[in-house]
């Protein structure tokens, strides 16, 4: 799992050439065994329905791994639009308390906002970057949640409660979103697929090959419409490869909102 992630990150196109190589190396492979045993005289008549099988399992194995990946993905887009919501509540609710350490609250939102959107859009292959992103998530969490400490002890009252609830969301929120950038698609199921497509594409080597008939170009066709279809469950299922990435823009239109301040008006 480890080589493929690393292949992947590398470059995508990368992994799905290698991929490709790999479908028509067993293809061949099968259909080169087929054209021995067409020789030997066998002509394999079941050897059509466990091929249905195969191809019909392997759709079954495409679609689990699809449906996990964007489910994945899915995860990833509502946490921000969660985690962005939860900030712009508590800048809110920070700027109501109209105290200095509410002022300054509200101005470290405004950090953590930008904090927040870096790490969603560093790449993998920066892992120290996100580390360094997580270690300041972290402590510009204890400095808020010091100022809110000292808020509380001075005047503990509903509003200062409401201002306490709407921090923790924004942290949980981080964590959650934390979490979601760090699921994979599980090792075995990726293992899975890899193999039923290899096995897929030997199999109907092995049958062309019985039958004599080569069909290299349709072959090709589906070797590459399968390998299009991996490499995007890959990158669906994968936080900071490729071009299916989690987008920004919640964040941009908080610190949009950040920028008029907060205007009392006159009654």
């Amino acid at each position: 799992m480890e080589l493929v992630t690393s292949l992947a990150e590398f470059s995508v196109v990368l992994f799905g050439v290698a991929l490709l190589a790999a479908q028509l190396l067993v293809h061949e492979a099968g259909f080169h065994l087929g054209l021995r045993r067409r020789q030997a005289g066998d002509r394999g008549e079941a050897v059509g329905l466990v091929v249905g099988g195969i191809l019909a399992l392997l759709a079954f194995v495409l679609a689990l791994t699809l449906s996990f990946a964007n489910t994945r993905y899915a995860e990833r887009r509502q946490g921000t639009l969660v985690e962005a919501n939860a900030i712009g509540t508590a800048w809110l609710r920070a700027k109501a308390i109209g105290t200095p350490r509410g002022e300054e609250i509200a101005q470290l939102l405004v950090d953590y906002t930008k904090l927040r959107k870096s790490f969603i859009v560093t790449d993998a292959e920066h892992a120290a970057d996100i580390e360094e992103l997580n270690n300041r998530t972290n402590a510009l969490q204890s400095t808020i949640w010091g100022h809110l400490s000292a808020i509380v002890r001075e005047q503990a009252n509903p509003v200062t409660s409401s201002l306490m609830a709407a921090l923790n969301d924004t942290f949980d929120a981080s964590t959650s979103e934390r979490f979601a950038f760090q699921q994979r698609l599980p090792p075995q199921i990726l293992w899975l697929l890899l193999g039923m497509t290899l096995l897929s594409m030997s199999c109907i080597g092995y049958q062309l090959g019985l039958k004599g008939k080569p069909a290299r170009i349709l072959v090709g066709l589906l070797a590459l419409v399968w390998t299009v279809v991996i490499v995007d469950i890959l990158d669906l299922s994968a936080s900071r490869l490729g071009t299916f990435r989690t987008t920004t823009g919640v964040y941009d239109w908080t610190l949009r909102g950040f920028e008029g301040g907060v205007t009392v008006p006159p009654l």
